[in-house]
């Protein structure tokens, strides 16, 4: 083979994969770009020397899929007939199945729904393996995708709900970091120092509840003094029906994940 890892599609999660793996110490030759936009070609060559970028995609021990869904089926037939021999899949709404049945060969299939996070190394990844996909290939794939975060392995049917929570769950993130720092100015700070508050409080708080051994509810009780501004600040949340909100968005984005992966 001329490279381990092709990765078809350069776009951003491709190329945060890329350099999440060459972060780690892997070495530029073990890779390939498979990228069909010329002038983007031209930026990954720029940025990564050593990596092969190309049109089409070259033999490779093992392929990372990163393409749009329309675009999946069709690159992971050429992908196999250029030599690949297991495939990773980190689009959103493609089965394993629809992979497997698109190269027509009985290979290595995992499916993956990362999400965006993984730009800045802090992702959290979920993989769940494809019919004919085993121990060692679910090992390459954790592999591959612990270079950009965290990974965890689930069933394929609860990859639609993993969509609902991680995959869609920066953005809401971000909306709340856009409500907080609009209140920060509503009540008289300037807007650089509101989103300053705001952003790095959102980033404290998602460290401190990764590195504690307690619970979100009893974080947020350690916080909330009775009769306090905390206590009173999470009424008006709970009168405006905040936590039934991120239920209900969380449904609906899993609900339209299935609906994707029945098109």
């Amino acid at each position: 083979m001329n490279v381990r890892i092709l990765l078809v599609g350069g776009g951003r999660m491709g190329e945060a994969l890329l350099g999440g793996m060459l972060a780690a110490g892997r070495e530029p030759s073990e890779f390939a770009v498979s990228e069909v936009y010329a002038p983007r070609r031209a930026e990954l060559t720029a940025k990564y020397p050593g990596v092969q970028v190309v049109s089409e995609p070259v033999a490779a021990e093992g392929v990372v899929l990163a393409t749009k869904p329309g675009d999946l089926a069709a690159a992971a037939l050429a992908a196999r007939q250029a030599g690949a021999q297991r495939f990773l899949s980190v689009a959103a709404g493609i089965t394993a199945a629809a992979i497997e049945d698109a190269i027509a060969e009985p290979l290595p299939v995992i499916r993956a729904m990362p999400n965006t996070p993984a730009l800045v190394g802090a992702g959290v990844t979920a993989i769940a393996p494809g019919t004919h996909a085993g121990e060692e290939d679910l090992a390459w794939a954790e592999e591959i995708l612990s270079a950009v975060g965290v990974v965890v392995r689930v069933k394929e049917a609860q990859l639609d709900a993993v969509t609902g929570v991680s995959g869609s769950g920066p953005a809401y993130v971000f909306l709340v970091a856009e409500a907080m720092a609009d209140a920060g100015v509503l009540a008289g700070l300037p807007r650089e120092l509101a989103e300053t508050l705001a952003f790095q409080t959102l980033r404290g708080a998602s460290e401190l509840l990764v590195e504690s051994s307690d619970g979100a509810a009893a974080l947020r009780a350690a916080v909330t003094s009775p009769g306090g501004t905390t206590a009173a600040g999470l009424r008006e949340l709970e009168r405006g029906g905040v936590r039934s909100a991120f239920l209900e968005a969380v449904m609906a984005a899993t609900e339209r994940s299935r609906e994707l992966g029945k098109a």
